[in-house]
Formats: C-alpha cells, structure tokens, sequence
C-alpha cells in the first residue's frame, strides 16, 4: 500500500512539473500588417545588468523601466509587437548572443529570458560568441487597452495580487486571457496584463547607496545622556568639516555646469555679422561633441593636444547662404578648418575614401578617432543642411552617425563616424579586382535587414518622418562587424501624414536603376519610393551585379542597357515557388558558390519583387519587411548549423547587438 501510494505521489509529482514548465502559448491574430507597442515583464539575475538586458531584447536604455517598489525586482521592457505571417501570432523578434560552449542553445535561451520566448525545443548545441535570432510573446490591445504586457506567472502570483500590482480591474486580466477560473492559473504559464499607461519608472543609471545601518538601541536615558555629551565635541567637528566639504563641491559642479553651458551657448549662439552679410561664427579651438549619440557625450569636452599652440579663439567665415539655419540645429558640433586639414593630411589622394553626388570623402583621424569627413562646396548648402537637420535628430545603430561639422568661405564638411568594411557595393560587384571579400549568404542577409531597420525607423520611429531618396548599395555602408549602417541623407525630404499616405512632390533626384515609376512621372517622393530602392539593393545582394547592367547591342557602339529589375521580374514570372529555380540559378551571384538555403534565397527575391511592383500600394512597409527578413535570417542560421562541419559553409556569424 505504501508502495502504490509513493508511487502515485510521484506520477502528480511529474505531471505538475509537465504542467508548470509548458510552453507558453502565443496569442493569435489575423492582420498581419498590425504593428503596435507592447511591453515583456521581466525579471533579470543579478548579473544581468542594463546594457546586457538592452543586448538581449535589442532595445534602447529609454526602452527599460523598472518596478516601483524595487523590491520584486522586475524590469519593463517596451518592444514592437506584430502579427507573424504564416503563423499569424503575435511575437517581437531580438537576438541573443551564447556565451558559453557548453549545453544546449534551447536550454540557455529558456533559462535567459524566463518563459518570455517563443522557441521550438531543439538538440542544437551551443557555440560560443553564435547570435542566435528569438521570437519574444507579445501582444496587442484589441483598442479596450493602449498596451498589454506579457507576464510569466510565478510562485505566490494570483489574478488578484497582479490586479492590485498594476492598478487594473480582475476582469481585464480575465476577460484578456479567457480566464474561466482565477483560482485556476498555472505557474510558468505567460498571461497578458492590460495597461492604459507606461509601466514602472526610468531605470536607475547611477548605484543608491545601501541606507546607513540603524543605531543600536540604548539602555536607558542616563547612558544615552552620558555618551551625547561624550561625543558633542566630536560630532561638531565632523559636522562643520562635513558642511565645508559639501559647499566646495557644490560650488565645483556649478562652475563646471555654467562653463559647459557656455561652451555650447557659444558654439550654437556666438556670432556676429561683417559688413558683407556675412555670419561668422566664433568657434572655440577645443569645441565640445555634442551632436552625436553614444560614442560622444554632450558638452563635455574632447580630450586632445592642441598642436599649434594658439589658444585663443577662430572666426570660421560661413556663406550668406547658410543664413541663421545652422543656429537652429540641436547643439552642432563645429571643428577648425586646420583640424580637418590635419585629420585627412592635407586631402592626401591617398585619404580619398571615394567621389559622391555632390561630394568627395576623405579618411581622416580626429581628436584620435576614426573619421570618415565628406568634403563639399560652399554652394553645396542645400544638402549640407539637409544631412545636418536629420542626422542631428535621429539616432539608430543602422544610421551613420553624425559627429559634427567645418567650413570655410569656400567649402562645407561634414564629419561621420567612420565605416572599415566600406560599402555594400564593394563588396558585391567584382569584390576580389577592388580588394575586397565577398560575402556569405548569412551576412548578405544581416545586412539586408540592417539596412531594413534603418528605413523602417526614419520611416516610422522618428518624431518627424522622412524619406532618404538615394538609397543604392554605395550609400549602405558596413561596419569593423559587416553590420550595415545607411548613409548619405543629402537628399532626405521630411514627409508627412495625409489621408492618402505620405507623399513631397519635389523635383526627381537619385540614381538611375534606383528610381521608382511613380516618382519618375510626377516627382511624388514617398516611403514607397525609399522601398522601390531597397527592393533593387535586394536583387543586388542576391545576384551581386549592379542595377543597371550593360550589355553588347546589334551594334558594337550603342551598348544596351537593362535593369536589374527588369531582369529579375522576367526571371520570377517563370519561377513560381522554390523548388522551380532553375531559371534562378544562372543569375546568382557565383560568388555564393551554391552555399545557401535555396527557399530563403527565394523568399529574398520574392520580398524583392513585392518592393519592386508597379503600384506602391502593394509594396509591403518596412516593418513587415523587418519582420520577414527576421525570419528568413533565423532559418538561414539553422541551415548554416546543419553545416558547421564544412569549413566553407561555416561563415562565424557576424556579432549580434
């Protein structure tokens, strides 16, 4: 009897671990176009600091909130929810970077992100430094909520404890999850949690203090008298050096508070005008980096040598046509003419990084950092100001950043964060005659969808939206890790909202191969035409050859020139899904040499010919590009897995945010 009894102790034992380790289940939708704000409670190990916590769920510090109480010890994490095409349930998508080579990458992923991940168990085993792409449990309000929060049930947890926890109502969280019985709720299940506003308060950036330890408590009165007058003396002292030491620093960080002020006041507002009209700015020799984000910090000055030994202030004469614009940019950043003249010795050809539109570049090393600074007239002001009004107002790490800017009567410059792996074009047409590497289908595919994150947020993350209008393969520029950063936005236009979609007419500028119908025939520049671009830098990827190939006509003089699209819509129409590609196969880049997933390169080239189509209400948004090429790049990387073996295939995938 006891024997039958430990027995069927064990088999509930069992069946309460299976139920409370199942995998959550993801909500389901069925707009896939649907793109809303959700957030992901989460509740980090010690070890899981805030810039750990940004790599693992691909987010920005302003992203990460924490709980109010600080004593339950969770973190909110504010992501982009949509509707997952094919399996049409909500999920967010991130990377995570293993750490370790030993155990299972599903074990590691599940033991990371507490339940919060919607990941097919698997045998595969970790790599050290491998990027591994994850879908997050996400949801979006059906418009009862503004947001819902997707929450790992825990120990001690009940429908009512979270009700009061985050100020909603037990039949929301009920009515949200189809909750029959609250008393019925399993541990390590996910549940959604409705919001109207944004949950927790800004993660603390600086360490509090622990609080000091309580005072022993005294006997009696006598004791306590006694020992006070002891110690008056002695408290006096402290107390008076105490006060002379916080009035010192006070008064230091006031002085250095109002000179950085004025250090910035003067590089924004100091000027004056000459007789000719003529605005010249006083730029201080040793300015400070103000207009960049991450890399630089705002009015704190750069340490470096001043090589000429004159201290004293500049006057840098800046063209009429500039007019007082400058002055309205947020916190420019100006460096001497001399500094730039210095960086790029003197525009040595050998510093000539390559010619542009409007513009040459040069390599240069500033204030001991990597530059790469784009040389141009001064009638050039146009796109000078265009490039410095965007650049200075939005930040993304698939955007190259702007650090500041020179001039002189005659020429403009303008200063970016220096890309080593050159452009994508580079590296796809003719790689080996221009001395560089060709690329693996792997990072041909992380590039795409860096640059994909880019459009998707000047499209639709900025406060103000845009339109780039130059998007090609030159204007992709790669990082020391091949990740992909746009750049160039001489040509942006700022775009706005009507009934009719978002559209500027302006006269046609770009590249040829690069332009979409519709802006050819009445100048409509619209996000739409931005994803015209990015469908042609797809072909490109997938074939390696330029957007407009020229090939021998009948006669010898008169070489006939043919698109890239053109070439590849031909090419689909005789192609209709993956297993026909042998019409494919003699366009692709022989540089892959047959090492890739032949469906995800067809899926590539399908979302190529959606960006492509003659009508831009059929061209898919970014985001859901964003969210395809995310998923194609998840399947590209188990494919590589399967052929970790062969030292061809096996590319080492490039490092993860």
């Amino acid at each position: 009897m006891k024997l039958q009894w430990a027995f069927l102790m064990i088999l509930l034992h069992l069946l309460f671990l299976q139920i409370s380790s199942a995998d959550p289940t993801p909500m389901n939708c069925t707009d896939t176009t649907r793109l809303c704000t959700s957030f992901l409670a989460f509740k980090p190990s010690p070890n899981q600091t805030l810039p750990v916590i940004q790599s693992m769920f691909d987010v920005l510090p302003e992203d990460v909130t924490v709980e109010g109480d600080g004593g339950r010890g969770y973190v909110f994490i504010k992501k982009n929810c949509s509707c997952a095409s094919g399996v049409n349930e909500y999920l967010t998508n991130t990377t995570f970077t293993v750490r370790s080579g030993e155990g299972y990458v599903y074990d590691m992923v599940t033991e990371a992100y507490d339940g919060l991940t919607f990941l097919p168990n698997s045998t595969r085993r970790a790599r050290n430094g491998a990027v591994v792409w994850l879908r997050l449990l996400c949801g979006c309000s059906s418009g009862l909520w503004n947001y819902l929060m997707s929450y790992v049930m825990r120990e001690g947890d009940s429908i009512e404890s979270l009700a009061s926890r985050f100020g909603v109502s037990m039949d929301s969280i009920e009515k949200v999850n189809g909750i029959v019985d609250p008393d019925n709720i399993t541990v390590g299940a996910l549940y959604f949690i409705p919001l109207n506003s944004v949950p927790g308060e800004p993660y603390p950036l600086e360490t509090i203090p622990p609080a000091p330890a309580p005072a022993p408590p005294v006997d009696n009165l006598s004791a306590n008298r006694v020992n006070h007058k002891a110690h008056m003396p002695y408290l006096w002292i402290v107390g008076s050096l105490g006060f002379i030491l916080v009035a010192i620093v006070i008064g230091i960080v006031l002085y250095v508070c109002l000179r950085s002020s004025s250090c910035c006041a003067e590089a924004r507002r100091g000027h004056s005008k000459d007789p000719d009209g003529q605005i010249r700015f006083h730029v201080l020799r040793n300015p400070s980096f103000c207009c960049a984000s991450g890399r630089f910090i705002c009015c704190k000055s750069a340490d470096w040598k001043q090589t000429n030994g004159d201290s004293s202030n500049q006057e840098i004469a800046i063209p009429k046509a500039l007019g007082s614009h400058v002055l309205d940019m947020e916190k420019p950043v100006v460096f001497t003419y001399e500094e730039i003249f210095s960086a790029t010795d003197g525009f040595s050809d050998s510093r000539l990084l390559g010619h542009g539109t409007y513009a040459s570049v040069y390599y240069g090393l500033l204030r001991e950092q990597e530059v790469a600074i784009k040389r141009m007239a001064a009638t050039k002001t146009k796109e000078f100001l265009a490039e410095i009004k965007v650049l200075c107002r939005v930040h993304h790490s698939n955007l190259v950043e702007l650090i500041g800017y020179a001039a002189t009567d005659d020429e403009l410059f303008l200063i970016y964060e220096y890309a080593q792996k050159g452009s994508l074009k580079s590296h796809l047409h003719d790689p080996q005659n221009k001395g560089q590497t060709s690329l693996s289908w792997i990072m041909r595919v992380q590039i795409a969808l860096d640059a994909a994150r880019g459009l998707e947020y000047i499209h639709e993350h900025t406060k103000a939206h845009y339109v780039h209008r130059d998007i090609k393969t030159s204007n992709i520029l790669l990082d020391g890790t091949f990740r992909g950063k746009i750049s160039d936005f001489g040509l942006a236009k700022l775009v706005g909202k009507t009934g009719e979609g978002e559209a500027t007419v302006t006269k046609v500028v770009g590249t040829y191969g690069y332009l979409a119908p519709e802006y050819l025939s009445d100048g409509r520049a619209t996000t739409k035409s931005d994803i015209y671009a990015y469908g042609v830098v797809l072909f490109e990827i997938i074939l390696g050859k330029e957007a407009v190939i020229r090939t021998e006509g009948t006669v010898a003089k008169n070489p006939e020139r043919r698109s890239l699209v053109s070439i590849m819509q031909a090419a689909l129409r005789n192609a209709p899904d993956s297993l026909s590609m042998s019409s494919l196969k003699d366009y692709i880049d022989p540089n892959l040499m047959d090492l890739y997933p032949h469906d995800c390169l067809f899926k590539v080239a399908m979302i190529a010919k959606q960006c492509v189509d003659e009508d831009p209400i059929l061209r898919p948004d970014m985001k859901q590009v964003v969210i395809s090429l995310s998923q194609i790049l998840l399947s590209s990387v188990e494919w590589e897995a399967t052929l970790a073996g062969n030292s061809q295939v096996f590319s080492g995938l490039v490092q993860g945010r």
